[in-house]
């Protein structure tokens, strides 16, 4: 029986919300499953994780320089020393450094250490202090990784130059397309939980609110409508949380777009509210591959979108418009468009539904196979 780890810094954040599928696929072919991460459930008895036999809660930190991290590296060292683990599969930028580093050992007695990059956090126009930080230790901590695994172009073109044992490119983590493509409830259903009138032309923005998601930009682009008369009729749902929703909605305000913008908070039913709008509006400063922008396409929804790393990578002007993250008039003057043009809409929409069948579990999971497979294991022990 093979033993695979698979590494994060937190479980809800990322593991249980991307790699339940790579475990099933593990315990499928009779392996033996481990996880280590922190639990970030709150209550903590919530944590549950699918397919994994064994887990680990370390006490990782999201900022490198937390010393509770010194903690979960020495714990992580003597997991990994004793776990004589076949695979190490580990994400996340800090959970991801730690686990190259315990796992020095136990590669030169054949473990295979596996890392997904989320996405660089030095990129084209990134701020000089994520250069000088954090490229210099992923160049050389790529000397101690046997796959380097990659999201998007920009990201893949760098770790070519990278000494590691190998640089793949990988389409993401997979989404499960039929959850997007069949709603629980109907259209009509949702619009009136929602209190979203049936006629209005409804924008959709997904995304923790943080300065990285940018949602004030979208809500100056409101504004520009409102000036020129042209709010009627208009919707704008936001899905998330976070520390700036007080800002937001503050803005909104001030902006006198209040009374169409609606603030839902973090919602487990994405899949029935995207099903349930017209427009998907993403304007991120910074993104490896945005799951939220694929969970849209495979709904068929038209996208506005910041033109950068991740999302350039899955849209295009067959399915909607790009614009520079600070571009609140491009992205005011899209929205009317696409309000006015029901055809365009509808020709954007497919053309990302069927594009988003390229990185839609069913096509990444036999590439993730392959690649572990290519690593020099036999997934049938």
């Amino acid at each position: 029986m093979g033993k695979v780890l698979f590494v994060a810094t937190v479980v809800k954040g990322h593991i249980t919300k991307f790699h339940i599928p790579y475990l099933k696929m593990f315990k499928d072919m009779g392996w033996a499953t481990a996880v280590a991460a922190k639990n970030d459930y709150e209550p903590p008895e919530e944590c549950v994780i699918p397919y994994c036999d064994a887990y680990y809660n370390l006490p990782f930190e999201r900022s490198p320089f937390k010393a509770a991290n010194i903690k979960a590296y020495r714990e992580l060292k003597k997991l990994i020393n004793e776990g004589h683990y076949d695979i190490i599969h580990c994400h996340t930028p800090v959970g991801a450094a730690l686990t190259r580093l315990a796992a020095s050992d136990a590669r030169k007695r054949g473990t295979r250490v596996i890392y997904t990059a989320h996405g660089f956090h030095f990129y084209k126009g990134a701020p000089l202090v994520n250069w000088l930080l954090y490229y210099p230790v992923e160049r050389w901590l790529a000397r101690k990784t046997d796959v380097l695994i990659t999201m998007n172009q920009e990201d893949y073109e760098r770790a070519k130059t990278f000494k590691a044992g190998r640089v793949e490119y990988v389409p993401g983590v997979g989404i499960d397309i039929r959850k997007f493509q069949e709603p629980r409830t109907s259209r009509a259903e949702k619009r009136k939980e929602l209190d979203v009138g049936s006629d209005n032309f409804t924008l959709l923005s997904v995304g923790e609110l943080i300065p990285r998601k940018n949602h004030a930009i979208v809500l100056d682009a409101l504004g520009e409508l409102k000036k020129r008369n042209q709010l009627n009729g208009i919707s704008y749902l936001i899905c998330g949380s976070g520390p700036l929703e007080s800002e937001l909605k503050r803005k909104a305000e001030t902006l006198e777009i209040a009374e169409c913008v609606r603030f839902l908070g973090y919602r487990s039913d994405i899949s029935d509210i995207c099903n349930c709008v017209d427009l998907f509006v993403f304007m991120s400063l910074q993104e490896g591959l945005p799951v939220a922008l694929m969970e849209a396409m495979a709904c068929g929804l038209p996208v506005i979108c910041s033109k950068i790393r991740g999302n350039a990578d899955l849209v295009d002007e067959d399915g909607g418009f790009l614009f520079h993250p600070k571009d609140s008039q491009g992205c005011a003057a899209a929205i009317r468009r696409l309000q006015l043009e029901s055809a365009t809409r509808h020709e954007m929409g497919e053309c990302n539904r069927h594009k988003v069948k390229n990185f839609s579990l069913g096509a990444v999971l036999p590439i993730m196979e392959h690649i572990y497979r290519e690593s020099g294991l036999d997934l049938n022990l």
